[in-house]
């Protein structure tokens, strides 16, 4: 998705008018399926079966539904399945800042050396991970944390460590521990968690302005608590909270600026740039929205002119340094992909999920080995070298950070758990028709109460975004009515869908979603087909560079990667501390190099690629880990030069891009591109060779 593109969102009044509903002519066949296509959904009214937003908050457009709804599948729940056998389910072991011993999360005057925002970071997506893949030990270690959490508030309703700056009290450190309870009580239903946020949110109104919010990361941060308020509002109505909201808006970062942000903080911008759309469910103010937007846009206008979903901040975006080779932290990319998912819900918008899965396949995985018992801190669209040494000024850090290393951040080393289990929770979501809509595609089940209330099933099998077909089967006690949603990606030309294989008659060239009405019965399938093309995206401020894609997927020379290890204990960055008794080799760090040239610009006709590049399908992985050169499910043969100009610069960097065209001696070779988000080595912003 462009910046272009991006715009289309405020023309389109950037919520999209509850008027446009029908963006297509509605057709009935033989088997009775109803079928158009639609801008979004039509959110008048409310969903019987699940949460909605209380008045006076605008209702949403999706409805998430309660954690534990989706079951997931294929390469999705083998990721989650590597999280819980590598870093995340293990970092109760190793990391110190997850002890049990003098922790300040364990301690009811919130008293302890070890104690801020690691273990909810952590949990919020250990936990999650555990109720999604049903694993009892994983259940019972969440549940010790939060029954800690639950008995140990305080007479003033406060809880967690006992963090002051200034003499004020921190909060960003409860703000992810609220989002944890949240999931506890949609999965357990645990009587005590109400009660217990009812408290807390009271001692919150109860501070004075002056003293509220005053530190640097609570105060950019302030609308993940607002969330939480909400939540809590949509369950019991109390008309505090929403003075609370109002408090915690005006108490916030101006993240409304017309041509400026508050600070330019890498994983602040991520997660903070959607607080005045999350205001807005309140204000009603077109104006709260638009700020979302038009934030979206800034960063992405100055920093974001590169493909993957993300923009070059490194630790903090800085003026000049704008290259493809500028990377993003690990914690941006996860709450780069949370934003994304809670701004579908809002605004039935579905730029948001092309932005999350743009993240998701073509940045994400790369941050990680494949095994996820390493990441690095920082991640770039073109990056040649992956390792220990110091690369100050060419980023932003000095230090360690390019390197994967079980211990090269504490922030990202615990928050990266909800990246892989989020994307799954949110792939499905209700309408308010009482229907369900697919917006996420992946390979899994939701269970869900539709129509009259009856509760089915429906599973999807893909391997998508690999593949074109996505199928689903019903699985229902008895024949309910109820509208089923495919999102229509913007990439895609031609979609095309079926019923129990019979072809549905519905233009969808008019509209985002397709909206399939029918007495369903058990057992009936769906097909979705969204075909594929090759695509090139000249990033024009960028040096006239170019990214290509193929369906959701960009594409990135396939560079060998030459693995070292790095010493565990001496790379393990600052406080970021193993615990007494782990044992380091089980957890190695690793250096990687570049085996193979990396320098090309390609040859390439960008009106036409299909008649450059083409087209190689492999064989699915064995291991259902499509997310590595090795595994790289579809490859993409095209013709470059080596560009001997383009060299590793003075801090260690792939340097520059060189401007485009870019003349050369050097003969054509043949060119390998593979999935980007397997890629740890990676060039993915081309020069264009004359």
């Amino acid at each position: 998705m462009t910046i272009k593109n991006s715009i289309k969102l405020i023309r389109r009044e950037v919520c999209l008018s509850v008027a446009m509903i029908c963006a297509g002519f509605a057709t009935v066949d033989a088997q009775g399926v109803k079928a158009t296509t639609v801008a979004t959904v039509d959110n008048k009214g409310a969903n019987a079966f699940y949460v909605n937003n209380r008045a006076p908050l605008q209702r949403q457009y999706f409805t998430k539904l309660p954690t534990g709804s989706i079951e997931a599948g294929g390469w999705l729940k083998k990721m989650m399945e590597l999280q819980r056998d590598g870093l995340t389910g293990n970092l109760g072991e190793i990391s110190v800042w997850l002890s049990k011993t003098n922790n300040a999360w364990l301690n009811k005057e919130g008293k302890g050396e070890y104690g801020w925002e690691e273990l909810p970071y952590w949990l919020k997506g250990y936990a999650d991970i555990a109720y999604t893949l049903k694993d009892k030990k994983m259940i019972a270690e969440t549940k010790f944390w939060i029954d800690a959490v639950l008995n140990n508030q305080r007479d003033n309703g406060d809880f967690g460590p006992a963090v002051e700056h200034n003499g004020n009290r921190d909060l960003w450190t409860n703000m992810p521990m609220l989002w944890c309870l949240q999931s506890y009580y949609e999965y357990t239903k645990d009587p005590r968690v109400i009660p217990f946020m009812t408290k807390y949110f009271k001692y919150e109104l109860a501070t004075p302005d002056n003293k509220f919010l005053e530190d640097y990361w609570e105060n950019s941060r302030g609308g993940d608590n607002m969330l939480s308020v909400y939540w809590l509002y949509n369950r019991t109505g109390d008309k505090f909270l929403l003075d609370l909201a109002t408090k915690l808006d005006k108490n916030t970062a101006d993240w409304r600026q017309a041509n400026n942000l508050p600070n330019w903080h890498n994983v602040n911008v991520a997660q903070c740039f959607r607080e005045p759309a999350t205001y807005y469910l309140q204000s009603h103010d077109k104006k709260d929205l638009d700020a979302t937007y038009n934030d979206f846009k800034l960063i992405r206008d100055i920093y974001g002119q590169v493909p993957g979903g993300m923009f070059g901040a490194d630790e903090n975006a800085r003026k000049g340094y704008d290259d493809p080779r500028q990377a993003v932290e690990t914690c941006g990319l996860v709450e780069q992909m949370t934003s994304d998912q809670m701004l579908l819900g809002n605004t039935g918008d579905r730029f948001w999920a092309e932005n999350c899965e743009d993240v998701a396949f073509n940045t994400f995985p790369a941050a990680f080995m494949p095994d996820y018992r390493a990441l690095r801190y920082l991640t770039a669209p073109n990056m040649v070298v992956s390792d220990g040494k110091n690369h100050h000024p060419g980023i932003a850090n000095e230090g360690p950070f390019l390197m994967m290393n079980p211990f090269g951040s504490r922030c990202c080393q615990h928050n990266h758990a909800a990246g892989w289990v989020y994307y799954a929770e949110n792939s499905w979501m209700a309408t308010p028709d009482n229907g369900v809509a697919a917006l996420l595609y992946t390979e899994g089940k939701v269970n869900a109460k539709v129509g009259n209330g009856t509760a089915v099933s429906i599973a999807e099998t893909s391997h998508y975004p690999f593949q074109d077909q996505i199928n689903f089967t019903v699985t229902t006690p008895k024949a309910v009515d109820f509208p089923l949603y495919l999102r229509i990606p913007e990439w895609c030309k031609g979609a095309s869908v079926k019923v129990n294989g019979v072809a549905v008659d519905v233009n969808t060239s008019t509209g985002d979603y397709i909206r399939l009405t029918k007495n369903w019965k058990n057992g009936d399938k769906v097909t979705l087909q969204l075909p594929m093309q090759l695509k090139v995206k000249e990033w024009a401020k960028n040096k006239n560079s170019v990214s290509v894609s193929y369906g959701p997927l960009t594409y990135s020379l396939k560079i060998e990667e030459q693995y070292t290890k790095g010493d565990n204990l001496k790379d393990a960055q600052g406080d970021s501390h193993w615990q007494q008794g782990a044992d380091p080799q089980k957890w190695p760090s690793y250096n990687i190099y570049a085996a193979s040239p990396w320098n090309y610009g390609l040859l390439i006709d960008e009106q036409h690629p299909e008649k450059s590049i083409e087209v190689i399908h492999r064989a699915w992985p064995k291991d259902n880990n499509p997310f590595s050169n090795a595994n790289a499910p579809i490859e993409l043969k095209a013709k470059g030069k080596q560009l001997p100009g383009w060299k590793i610069d003075e801090t260690g960097l792939c340097g520059v891009l060189p401007q485009s065209p870019v003349k050369t001696a050097e003969p054509a070779k043949e060119l390998t591109l593979v999935p980007m988000g397997g890629a740890r080595l990676r060039i993915s912003a081309f020069p264009v060779a004359e």
